[in-house]
């Protein structure tokens, strides 16, 4: 806990993934809140039950699992200096990457698939990356509500899986942005109970628990987790999500976190970590994309870029 000088405070945590996920990280945050206003016990129990995704014997892999592949080459050199910023996507900058879509997807489009369709666009070209080169997103999904029955409520260990799209430098960067967003939707459709259960044999069987880093990204949406509504006793949270993008040595996460602007509006932060001058021609790639409309002219960024 770190109080601050203006009488808030911050309260950080750190998370074991061998322990539990984002959904499990969420029910022991509103266990303890609930118990530092007085309850005497959690309102959701703990469920263990590890037993539900254990692999099957015998382990069969029934799905492709290509967030799993060996690739061996590494573009980022050791030494290189990172530098992270938090990219602010309020409703006007929502509205204007929409509006690259057919009308066919504009409604059927989550703001997810958009935003993440946007940054590993902007990110690949961002890097520079040869055309021939293949890269891969990777979208967390929490698979809790896709079994049948569902797992039980207060399941608070790893129930989630990260399905990978696969497509080449050129295809990603030469095709319309609706060709990008068509590859994030299906990729989340793949999860499924079957799914699920081939993932576990597929680490019993191939002893690999470690997804593919190479060229790749990984993206968690973190705005149904809602860490902001988690109450000590003093309130709604100002601010709830990770502290910078990045997972560990692995730069290509980032978190989709619900927040307001300096003036009030609520959008998705979207922080982020890469080598210094590839942060810059991110940033203009982004303001390229969003300019790239029927938009009036803006003097400067039109994103928010903070340091958190």
């Amino acid at each position: 806990v770190t109080r601050l000088k203006c009488g808030g405070f911050m309260v950080a945590t750190r998370l074991n993934h061998t322990m539990s996920d984002e959904a499990g990280m969420k029910q022991f945050m509103n266990t303890w809140a609930e118990m530092a206003r007085g309850a005497g016990q959690p309102s959701i129990l703990p469920v263990w039950n590890r037993e539900l995704l254990m692999a099957r014997d015998p382990p069969r892999i029934t799905c492709n699992h290509r967030e799993y592949e060996q690739v061996t080459d590494n573009t980022l050199e050791e030494g290189t200096i990172m530098v992270d910023r938090s990219f602010f996507f309020g409703p006007t900058e929502i509205a204007a990457l929409r509006r690259l879509l057919p009308f066919h997807l504009r409604k059927r489009s989550t703001t997810f698939d958009i935003i993440t369709a946007c940054w590993w666009c902007c990110r690949t070209k961002a890097l520079q990356l040869k055309p021939e080169e293949e890269v891969r997103m990777m979208c967390i999904i929490n698979s809790r509500s896709r079994f049948n029955p569902p797992l039980p409520v207060g399941y608070y260990g790893n129930g989630f899986v990260f399905p990978a799209t696969v497509t080449t430098v050129g295809k990603l960067c030469g095709n319309p942005f609706a060709y990008v967003v068509d590859l994030i939707r299906k990729v989340k459709d793949e999860v499924t109970e079957e799914y699920v259960h081939s993932v576990a044999d597929f680490m019993v069987l191939k002893g690999q628990c470690l997804f593919t880093s190479v060229r790749s990204c990984i993206v968690s949406d973190l705005t149904r987790a809602r860490f902001r509504e988690v109450d000590f006793g003093w309130g709604k949270a100002v601010y709830g999500g990770v502290a910078k993008g990045g997972a560990g040595p692995f730069p290509g996460a980032t978190f989709l976190t619900p927040s307001k602007n300096a003036i009030g509006e609520e959008g998705i932060l979207l922080p982020i970590c890469l080598p210094v001058e590839t942060m810059e021609r991110f940033a203009k790639e982004l303001n390229d994309m969003i300019g790239n409309h029927d938009q009036p002219t803006v003097s400067g960024t039109r994103f928010i870029m903070s340091t958190l």
